[in-house]
């Protein structure tokens, strides 16, 4: 009789704990170390450009090992005269070639901006840890920011998946007034086919100066 007296009080002991754990969770402890974005990828992105108010939508295949990116901007509706641009950076090489889909007229500009890969920086400060969604949604996330530990505001904010450290969102300020958020989705690993980082043959006579998508 002792001894099943003390096995229901470990049962209600046990219980209590669980119940306790449930209702508490033990919240996510700072990482280490950031965790490590994977170099090569394809999918689809939405970039939010905060002055205008304007979305861009395109399809993105990203090279980090070879510092390429091409970017296909995608058709929505019927817009009267407005053109739409495939774009590839070519980093390692310093240029950027600019494509009109439909008569594929080309222009050929330097590239100003150093390479800045899609990835967190190892100097990073971590920020959140929180699951995307509703109940039963399960993708689980983290947030970093080049914020330093004077609190200062940060200029770049990312996104990434704990289980395979994706882009969800990046978000940058280069000054006052300009600032943009990038939305990812859809990614696929690796590179289906290598030749769009190769800019077509109207490229050969490229021009110097950058295309409007204005009639």
């Amino acid at each position: 009789m002792e001894n099943m007296q003390t096995i229901v009080l470990w049962l209600g002991v046990c219980l209590t704990l669980v119940i306790s754990t449930q209702a508490n969770p033990v919240a996510p402890q700072d990482p280490a170390l950031p965790c490590l974005a994977p170099l090569q990828w394809e999918g689809r992105i939405v970039e939010y450009d905060h002055s205008t108010g304007r979305n861009t939508r395109a399809s993105m295949s990203y090279d980090g090992q070879n510092q390429r990116i091409r970017i296909l901007e995608q058709k929505r509706g019927h817009v009267p005269c407005k053109k739409y641009f495939e774009y590839i950076y070519l980093f390692q090489s310093g240029v950027m070639f600019q494509i009109e889909q439909v008569t594929k007229q080309c222009s050929k500009l330097a590239l100003t901006q150093a390479w800045d890969p899609f990835d967190i920086p190892l100097n990073s400060t971590y920020e959140d840890q929180y699951f995307i969604g509703g109940p039963g949604d399960m993708i689980e996330v983290q947030e970093w920011s080049d914020r330093k530990p004077a609190r200062q505001n940060e200029a770049w904010l990312g996104v990434y998946t704990v289980k395979d450290c994706y882009p969800v969102q990046e978000t940058y300020t280069r000054n006052t007034s300009v600032t943009t958020s990038t939305r990812f989705f859809d990614l696929a690993l690796g590179i289906s086919d290598p030749s769009v980082f190769t800019p077509p043959s109207t490229c050969q006579s490229a021009l110097p100066v950058r295309m409007t998508s204005a009639c």
